[in-house]
Order: structure tokens, then sequence, then C-alpha cells
């Protein structure tokens, strides 16, 4: 299992989520994946977006419902750094870091 095929971020959930909150979101996106909705069709991850198929969903579920497997995801998945999105900007990072220098004393 590689983070960017974490359970909980294939299927968008949190660690705490039960069960059968489980089931119902896996059965849900793959019907919008059916579908075709664009919402589905992609997963944010700490590495960025990637594309959500029914296997991975599929898989995902599986992967859930194994204890030991279950507990290995919820580790990586509460220990991950921060989802980037596509409307996090480099830019974003810099001025956030000349604020803090200025807010520190120092002098550009």
């Amino acid at each position: 299992m590689t983070i960017e095929n974490n359970p909980f971020f294939v299927l968008g959930l949190p660690t705490d989520t039960s069960r059968i909150e489980i089931e119902r979101e896996a059965q849900k996106l793959l019907g919008m994946l059916e579908l075709g909705f664009a919402d589905a069709l992609t997963y944010q991850t700490p590495v960025g977006p990637r594309p959500r198929t029914p296997e991975a969903v599929r898989a995902a579920v599986a992967a859930l419902r194994d204890p030991y497997k279950r507990l290995v995801a919820e580790l990586w998945a509460r220990h991950a750094p921060p989802v980037k999105t596509a409307e996090t900007a480099p830019s974003d990072d810099r001025a956030q870091t000349a604020g803090l220098r200025r807010a520190l004393g120092w002098r550009p």
C-alpha cells in the first residue's frame, strides 16, 4: 500500500468512519463512476490528485474489511502530510514565509 492508494483517500473518508458508512460510500462512488460524474473521477492525496476507478474503490473496501490492513491504512492516513489540492499554489507558501519573516523581524 502506498500513500496514493490509501483506502481512506480513495474513498474520501476520515479514519474514524464506521464499517457501514464505508460500505455506503463505496456503493455511492461506484454508482457515480458508472454514471460518469466528474466529482467521482479523482480523489485527493498528499501527493496530488489521482484517478479513481471502480477497481480502486472495490480494493479500498476490501482492504478496510481486513482489521490489520485497516489499522495500517489508518496509521498512514492519520500521519500523512496535508492533502494537496489543485487550488494550492506555490506562491501562497512564499507569501506566508515572507509574512512570517517580517513578523519575526527579518528584513529583505
